[in-house]
């Protein structure tokens, strides 16, 4: 199984710490072997500004827009919007999995309480189906 996730111009990124946490942003330029300048696509998420950041505050995807080095905001949207990238992270597990875990933190006790109850109905209603 060979590495396919590089760090290189037009790669979109996940950012996993700081303000931005959990934004998507692309690599705009790299600065050195720790540092990359990223920004965000205008879209219905959130925006993230140009800035440097450093290779551990980001988590690499498999997405990929095809733009020149230190592309312009106008640039970059349209790379997006031909890519198609917010319809495919949409789509993806990892992107399905955040939601999740996202709507678990904001339930409050009587969301955790139906879940609980449906959970325990559920495990009921397979126990009678396999005899036990």
């Amino acid at each position: 199984m060979t590495f396919k996730r590089f760090v290189e111009i037009g790669r979109v990124a996940l950012i996993n710490y700081g303000p931005d946490n959990n934004k998507l942003c692309t690599i705009i330029d790299v600065v050195d072997q720790n540092r990359v300048l990223v920004q965000g696509a205008d879209g219905s998420e959130a925006k993230v500004a140009r800035q440097i950041l450093s290779l551990k505050r980001v988590a690499l995807t498999d997405f990929k827009v095809k733009i020149g080095r230190n592309a312009r905001q106008k640039s970059l949207n349209k790379a997006w919007t031909k890519g198609d990238i917010w319809n495919k992270w949409n789509n993806s597990s990892w992107a399905k999995k955040l939601a999740a875990k996202k709507k678990r933190a904001s339930s409050n006790d009587f969301m955790r309480f139906k879940v609980a109850r449906a959970k325990s109905a559920r495990n009921k209603q397979a126990r009678a189906k396999a005899g036990l």
